[in-house]
């Protein structure tokens, strides 16, 4: 088969095309025809080398993103057909191989039904970020009708679907934004309050939209100076969630205020191989309520299922200017 990989760590231009033998579905696994992928930021840091090796031999091939159609099943598989089209997270790191090739293994607990109202590239779209956001505000946080939610980066990869999730669990949904443009795109994916933070302080924004009091969770998706933010715009006691936890931060704020840190991993059932089932659960209950018009992901670009196509779409989430996902599709 053909698959795209990387020999080296670098920039976009160490994608290339490369004849690979074609993997057998191994006990509790499926192979599957990839029809799509999407980029995330760790598909980029992984292929540059700044998360490390991240287990990677090479050639790699890398995306942990995968939606297409099962053609082969291995022992045990009951969950699933061939013929079925699936999406989920499923490779990419580790050692484990990634979608961008003809066909992929991936463990069948990893995936479920794709929504039958979205292209392969839409629900490629979905996987990592759907349930790094599902994992922050459903397991962790334990949002509640009427809890004050605030969402760091809200049209964003993680952000946008945080926004909905957030709506949908029936919180009021504040989104922090760049631009007016992106404060337009929040609410219309349900968020009813905008911070605009480089116009606003987080003292302003406090006052502004709780009264003086903070908010009861905060979602961080951005990492940084975000993140110290984010300990500002909580309330006392409040909850914050991040994605984003190897740096350096200052917890002054989190002592003085009694915050709950949580901290949320999304590889991690799939690098340590733990209860990696969880994942297809997640990805099942997100397809219900795409297929019941609840949530759905917002597209920033498609690109072709191409060399050059994979390289742009890397260049392009590196740019720092997409709005919601970056996809790379069959055509």
């Amino acid at each position: 088969m053909k698959a795209i990989v990387i020999n080296a760590h670098g920039p976009s231009s160490v994608f290339e095309t490369m004849d690979v033998p074609t993997p057998e579905p191994r006990t509790g696994h499926v192979l599957i025809r990839v029809m799509a992928t999407s980029v995330n930021p760790v598909d980029t840091k992984i292929r540059e080398g700044s998360e490390g090796t991240a287990g990677l031999t090479f050639p790699a091939i890398l995306h942990f993103d995968v939606a297409g159609e099962i053609v082969a099943l291995g022992e045990g598989v009951t969950r699933f057909a061939v013929g079925d089209h699936v999406y989920g997270c499923a490779g990419g790191v580790t050692g484990i191989p990634g979608s961008l090739a003809d066909y992929m293994e991936a463990d069948a607990a990893l995936l479920a039904r794709m929504p039958r109202n979205l292209t392969f590239g839409e629900a490629a779209a979905i996987p990592l970020v759907g349930i790094t956001a599902w994992e922050a505000l459903v397991d962790r946080a334990r949002i509640k009708p009427r809890d004050r939610l605030l969402i760091q980066g809200g049209t964003g990869g993680v952000g946008h679907m945080a926004v909905q999730i957030g709506r949908i669990l029936g919180a009021r949904v504040t989104a922090a934004v760049s631009t007016p443009d992106k404060a337009e795109i929040a609410r219309s994916l349900g968020a009813e309050d905008i911070i605009l933070y480089r116009d606003e302080t987080p003292e302003d924004a406090v006052s502004r939209l709780t009264a003086g009091n903070g908010f009861d969770v905060v979602f961080d998706t951005v990492g940084g100076p975000s993140f110290q933010t984010s300990l500002k715009l909580a309330k006392l006691k409040g909850h914050v969630v991040s994605i984003i936890g190897y740096d350096r931060y200052d917890l002054t704020d989190m002592h003085f205020k009694a915050l709950r840190l949580d901290l949320v991993f999304m590889p991690i059932q799939l690098i340590h191989n733990i209860d990696r089932h969880e994942h297809g659960v997640i990805l099942e209950r997100i397809a219900e309520l795409v297929e019941n018009g609840a949530f759905r992901p917002m597209i920033d670009r498609r690109y072709a299922f191409t060399p050059d196509g994979v390289r742009d779409a890397h260049d392009r989430l590196e740019s720092g200017r997409a709005v919601g996902k970056i996809i790379i599709e069959r055509v």
